[in-house]
């Protein structure tokens, strides 16, 4: 079983446009509600594939019900942990060209006790489970190593992590020995403290952040694909050129179908170019959907791999 856990989850709304225009007037095609967070995406992706997961998450206030009923309807099982306040709602504004504006609350605090039963809740779904992925932000006022110290409670029961995170999380995350690291080159730059620009830049970046701690590393980079960091093995995995409709949550396919398919083959460099398939093809999708497994399939049968020889970039 592939475990999900969002500590910070949302009500999604999504908005989509004719256009996104400064000064001028635009009109709504059409808006609805999803159930938001990276873990939930994730569960939605690895289910939808015929893979078994348990999503784990927080609610809280009138937002929190209306998450769980949202979440509920997905079909997966679902772990909730109540909080006294209330959830975050975050607004994604797209139009029909790909062009997004995303704009997301910070979220609720939580006190110690509902994070110690947040923490109580995910070591004993660990018992059986292969994976833990840890995804998204923290709310305000939780400690940064919270994530550090799920992994290292995990590899202490050999239950593999995926660390989907940015900021601090991800800085002490990292430096806690996860199994795979994926992060997309924005909080790449910002864990690194440098800008990514071209081919070379990405390649040190997966090298430096695999060196900081991770086993492995995905560098996820849109439309240019991903860079995979495996021990001494490196790869370059290429999507096909796609006129893309909706980029959103592309990155929390990747990294689910990723998960999903280590667990049937463990084969990092396959997983890769399965999680870039599944990304490509969920960002040729209006609003937040998550492609298929035969859509994924579809394009997983023209990604190109590379490998990158050691010292080349």
């Amino acid at each position: 079983m592939i475990l999900t856990l969002t500590i910070n989850p949302a009500i999604d709304r999504n908005v989509t446009a004719d256009r996104l225009v400064f000064e001028d007037r635009a009109y709504i095609l059409s808006r609805n509600e999803t159930a938001g967070g990276r873990g939930i995406n994730a569960s939605c992706v690895i289910h939808s594939f015929g893979g078994k997961t348990l999503a784990i998450l927080t609610s809280g206030g009138k937002n929190g019900k209306r998450l769980e009923e949202l979440v509920r309807a997905y079909g997966f099982p679902v772990e909730v942990t109540h909080i006294k306040n209330e959830i975050r709602a975050n607004l994604t504004i797209s139009d029909k060209h790909g062009l997004t504006i995303k704009l997301n609350e910070a979220g609720p605090a939580m006190d110690k006790s509902e994070l110690d039963k947040l923490e109580k809740v995910t070591l004993h779904k660990m018992e059986k489970a292969r994976w833990l992925m840890l995804c998204g932000s923290l709310p305000p006022g939780v400690p940064a190593d919270f994530y550090a110290r799920l992994i290292k409670a995990a590899s202490k029961k050999k239950v593999q992590t995926v660390l989907d995170t940015d900021g601090d999380a991800l800085q002490f995350g990292i430096e806690a020995v996860p199994t795979v690291v994926h992060a997309n080159q924005g909080e790449a730059e910002r864990l690194l403290g440098t800008a990514l620009l071209t081919r070379a830049h990405f390649i040190d970046a997966a090298r430096k952040m695999r060196d900081m701690g991770a086993d492995s590393v995905i560098l996820s980079l849109g439309s240019r694909g991903a860079v995979g960091a495996n021990g001494n093995t490196m790869v370059e995995v290429l999507p096909p050129r796609i006129d893309a409709v909706s980029p959103i949550g592309a990155g929390d396919a990747l990294a689910a179908a990723f998960t999903w398919a280590m667990v049937k083959k463990n084969d990092f460099e396959d997983a890769v170019r399965w999680g870039v398939a599944a990304g490509t093809a969920s960002a040729k999708l209006p609003g937040l959907n998550f492609a298929s497994l035969q859509q994924a399939e579809q394009v997983y049968k023209v990604v190109e791999t590379r490998e990158v020889k050691l010292g080349a970039g």
